[in-house]
């Protein structure tokens, strides 16, 4: 998020207390609700919806209510047909990932799909009567991998020539936004607005601190001179390692937002250099910098680019149904007709997102943030024997878990990938168990900026006995048999029970290396070279033969479809699908406590990262804390944890 450099304010500091300085905050109004708009996430209610807290069965009722008030701003202009030739403008705002959780009482939020944008673009360059797109960037908050899949759509819609035009506009923009923004032909700035490139920060974050602060006690050994997966849960700042590996990231950051520069605003290597060394770009400034082309308020901004053409607001999803109720999506979700299949010779998108977990997990709706072994494992399967699947993508966003669900999920790609190519697309991050399962595939893709490798693995428990004793619990262990209080979840191990964990996972790491030397077609020695935990970008991991190629995931299906022999207009297959009342019902009975994650110390902690670091901080935390308790039925992990924020 970009800082205002300037803020009017009165302070009051005898009713308020206090006067923050930062960004002013948001107050709901007429122009809040014209910005409301349809996301394309599972939850079919979309971001910002009044409903969208109610539930999809709720939600799919609510499409009237995208319909601007009185007062609000219009969706379109005057005498708009889709028919003749018009443009299209979107509100790019929210937080973007690959899938969105739902549940039957909760919406997905701000969160937007990935892909439902980047779809929707494809279909948009594919209307003869799209003449072009104007984004308004509004602070959307991507990671790098997601601004590069993001950014190649938007290069792929304006087609080879240049037949669409795409102009972009923003209040202000910060490094990763802007490297999107470098896709546009033209940039307009706000009024009072700034471009801050002022080049990758990196701030891992470490919770020793807090689970000192819990009494309880990590426990953890690892396997690899650079697997640093405990790192944040034992030591209270990075080492020497880790600090080698975040360097080798953000450096990777900031070589992709100088060719950004480059080949989207032809500013040359050495003088993007100088731009992020200034570092803060305020109105005119921007335009002599040549990293805008006009400071104009949006309205005007608009109608300049349209040249006064036709235009309406772009939604990610259009209802089938007339009056936009879609009583088929309704009776689908209440059961009473099947899920609908494409019936002829297809490929498969097939989501690994989240934690490796053992068991089934939350089931299909638990799929949407969460890798459970028996559970995919048996997707994959049923597609194997499917004869209209022609190809698989495979979509790994996962810092790994389980070691033994990683390996159950393994297999099954193997398996898989006798029958029928398997495409591996990594996102943000596929390392540690995110690669393990990946490693089998037939060819494997990432972004430049994708986090991946992390060959090794890390095992240990959270004592939890000072916990119980900071709250006046005091618990005593009668036991019968040397090692039977190996795995309490009281008291930390014994030096000898330490070294028989760290033999099970040298067993454990030989069978992962030997999976990555199958499947890289490279020695144990090869491999053990560039594992040991050493976490990679996807750039370094392909000229070290871990990844075969750089591509986004429409480029990874497009690779698929031809591979398979099927037409770029048959519809994809999509696991997991959209939820039915029944994923729903089985998902609720699944869930568990919030354990540790519940505790009042861990909220406030988690809402202070919130405010400083914003919410891609508190997702990697929370990735991190559950991973750690996942120690409690899984001794041993391949897993990455890493609670990071990049900026």
């Amino acid at each position: 998020m970009t800082k205002r450099s300037l803020t009017l304010s009165l302070c009051l500091p005898l009713l308020l207390g206090a006067c923050q300085s930062g960004e002013p905050a948001k107050k709901s109004g007429p122009q809040d609700a014209a910005d409301k708009e349809h996301k394309d996430t599972p939850a079919p209610a979309p971001a910002g919806n009044p409903l969208a807290a109610l539930g999809p069965l709720t939600a799919m009722m609510a499409q009237n209510l995208e319909q601007p008030g009185p007062y609000d701003a219009p969706i379109r202009s005057k005498d708009f047909n889709k028919d003749a030739p018009h443009f299209l403008t979107y509100d790019l705002k929210g937080s973007f990932d690959d899938l969105a959780p739902v549940s039957l009482f909760g919406g997905a939020g701000d969160l937007v799909e990935l892909r439902g944008v980047t779809e929707r673009l494809r279909k948009a360059a594919a209307d003869p009567n799209v003449r072009g797109l104007v984004l308004r960037f509004d602070n959307p908050q991507l990671d790098m991998a997601g601004a590069e899949d993001l950014r190649a759509a938007l290069i792929t819609f304006k087609g080879a020539g240049g037949e669409r035009k795409l102009a972009c506009h923003t209040d202000g923009a910060t490094n990763i936004a802007y490297y999107v923004m470098t896709a546009c032909d033209r940039i307009g700035l706000q009024p009072l607005g700034e471009i801050g490139l002022t080049g990758p920060q990196a701030t891992p974050i470490h919770l020793k601190g807090l689970l000192d602060r819990l009494g309880v006690v990590a426990d953890f050994v690892h396997v690899g001179a650079f697997k640093g997966a405990a790192e944040p849960l034992t030591r209270r700042e990075p080492s020497k390692e880790m600090l080698a590996t975040l360097d080798a990231i953000i450096q990777q950051i900031y070589d992709s937002m100088i060719l950004g520069l480059e080949q989207g605003r032809g500013i040359a290597a050495a003088d993007a250099v100088k731009i992020i060394d200034t570092g803060m770009f305020f109105e005119e400034a921007a335009v002599t910098a040549r990293l805008v082309d006009k400071v104009a308020a949006w309205e005007d901004f608009r109608a300049e680019s349209t040249g006064g053409a036709l235009w309406s607001r772009m939604k990610l999803k259009e209802s089938n149904s007339p009056g936009g109720f879609d009583i088929e999506k309704l009776q689908t979700f209440l059961g009473l007709v099947p899920v609908k299949r494409p019936t002829e010779p297809h490929v498969a998108l097939v989501y690994a997102v989240g934690n490796i977990i053992d068991g089934k997990g939350g089931g299909l709706i638990g799929a949407r943030q969460e890798i459970a072994g028996r559970t995919l494992s048996a997707a994959l399967q049923s597609l194997a024997a499917d004869d209209k699947v022609a190809a698989v993508v495979l979509r790994v966003n996962s810092g790994g878990g389980s070691a033994q669900a990683s390996e159950e999920i393994w297999r099954s790609v193997a398996a898989l990938k006798l029958k029928k190519p398997v495409y591996v697309s990594m996102g943000h991050l596929a390392a540690s168990g995110g690669y393990y399962i990946s490693t089998g595939a037939t060819k494997i893709f990432a972004q430049p900026d994708t986090l991946t490798g992390s060959i090794g693995v890390v095992g240990g428990k959270l004592a939890l006995g000072g916990m119980l004793k900071n709250v006046g619990v005091d618990t005593y262990s009668l036991t019968k048999g040397k090692r039977a209080g190996m795995w309490s979840p009281m008291t930390v191990w014994t030096a000898e029970e330490r070294a028989m964990v760290l033999t099970m996972m040298e067993d454990v790491y030989k069978v992962f290396v030997n999976r990555v030397a199958e499947g890289r077609g490279k020695t144990y020695e090869q491999i053990h070279e560039l594992a040991q935990g050493r976490v990679w970008t996807g750039q370094a991991a392909m000229a070290h033969g871990l990844v075969d190629a750089m591509g986004d995931l429409e480029t990874v299906i497009a690779e698929a479809r031809i591979a398979a022999k099927v037409a770029a207009d048959v519809a994809l297959e999509v696991y997991p699908p959209e939820p039915t009342l029944k994923d729903m019902l089985e998902g609720l009975a699944e869930s568990s406590p919030a354990d540790l994650l519940g505790r009042a110390e861990v909220i406030l902690a988690l809402a202070q990262v919130r405010a400083e670091l914003g919410p891609g901080a508190v997702k990697s935390v929370i990735e991190t804390l559950s991973q750690a308790l996942q120690l409690r039925q899984t001794p041993v992990l391949a897993a990455t944890m890493l609670p990071l924020s990049i900026q």
